[in-house]
């Protein structure tokens, strides 16, 4: 399924891609008009270029501010999410300098957090200031990459963003931050399942070289990922941000599990707008799927 020249081919269209859609979209950001459809488009276009496709149950909340916690596998993941989401990812300071990928994190208009004493009022005015936009603010809790087959602990400390009520732009009274949590896995490789042997293709984590990884994954297959957006909550429905942090993980793992053994039929659906015309949500992909339609 490898095949270096597609690897070469992918590489190169992504990267003029990018160089053409990086003007627009800093000219947009300026003017402060549609520069979050334009993200959506440009996070499209890359999901078509590295022949991604993806399937979705729920929907983004439509509560403002709100926060959005993620499992993490890959730098795939912002493009998948970036494709679905128009928000703004939260990101520990080091991504900023990743070759490539730290240029597209700046270009999705990330949150920076710096982890040095005495940074920590600057980050948390810069991310209350995103949320009182009324940007969703995507993050990842388990502080890493995971090897796609587990969720590693969500670790508390990061949901203290949803500890203060936030007053959007334009309102007066301030509104608690609502928390979605999302399951993100990558389940088919032209059709046929991602099994232990493949996922690391997709999976991120550890020591790999961040190069030959993406040559790598840049040359593989068409790729389907499944992404559940789960039913929002608030931190006062669990008393504490410990428990939260501890109900979010419970749900993102359920739903991880679900997506790779072929079950997230199993899962609840949510009272929320889906697309009709999805491919089952479990089995094979078929050629043409879409959301897979939403790519």
């Amino acid at each position: 399924m490898f095949s270096e020249a597609t690897a070469v081919v992918r590489g190169f269209l992504f990267l003029s891609w990018s160089l053409v859609a990086v003007i627009p979209y800093a000219l947009l950001m300026v003017v402060r008009w549609r520069y979050r459809e334009f993200g959506l488009f440009y996070w499209k276009v890359v999901t078509r270029i590295c022949r991604v496709r993806v399937r979705v149950q729920g929907a983004l909340a439509t509560e403002r501010p709100v926060v959005v916690v993620s499992n993490h596998t890959s730098y795939m993941d912002i493009v998948v999410l970036g494709r679905l989401i128009p928000g703004v990812f939260v990101a520990k300071s080091e991504v900023g300098g990743w070759p490539v990928f730290g240029w597209m994190a700046r270009l999705a208009r990330t949150v920076f957090v710096d982890r040095k004493r005495g940074s920590t009022a600057r980050n948390k005015a810069e991310i209350e200031g995103r949320l009182a936009e009324g940007e969703p603010l995507i993050l990842f809790p388990e502080g890493t990459s995971n090897d796609g087959n587990r969720v590693y602990r969500f670790k508390s400390a990061l949901f203290s963003i949803a500890e203060n009520p936030v007053i959007l732009k334009g309102e007066r009274d301030p509104r608690v931050v609502t928390v979605q949590p999302v399951s993100l896995a990558y389940t088919w490789v032209d059709g046929v399942p991602v099994g232990r042997a493949w996922r690391p293709i997709y999976a991120w984590y550890g020591d790999m070289d961040l190069a030959p990884h993406l040559f790598r994954l840049l040359g593989f297959g068409t790729v389907t990922v499944d992404v559940i957006f789960h039913e929002p909550v608030l931190l006062s429905d669990f008393g504490s941000r410990k428990a939260l942090s501890d109900h979010c993980h419970t749900v993102v793992a359920r739903g991880v599990e679900k997506a790779l053994t072929g079950r997230l039929d199993e899962l609840p659906i949510l009272a929320l707008p889906r697309a009709t015309d999805l491919p089952p949500l479990s089995g094979s992909p078929k050629s043409g799927d879409g959301v897979v339609p939403v790519v």
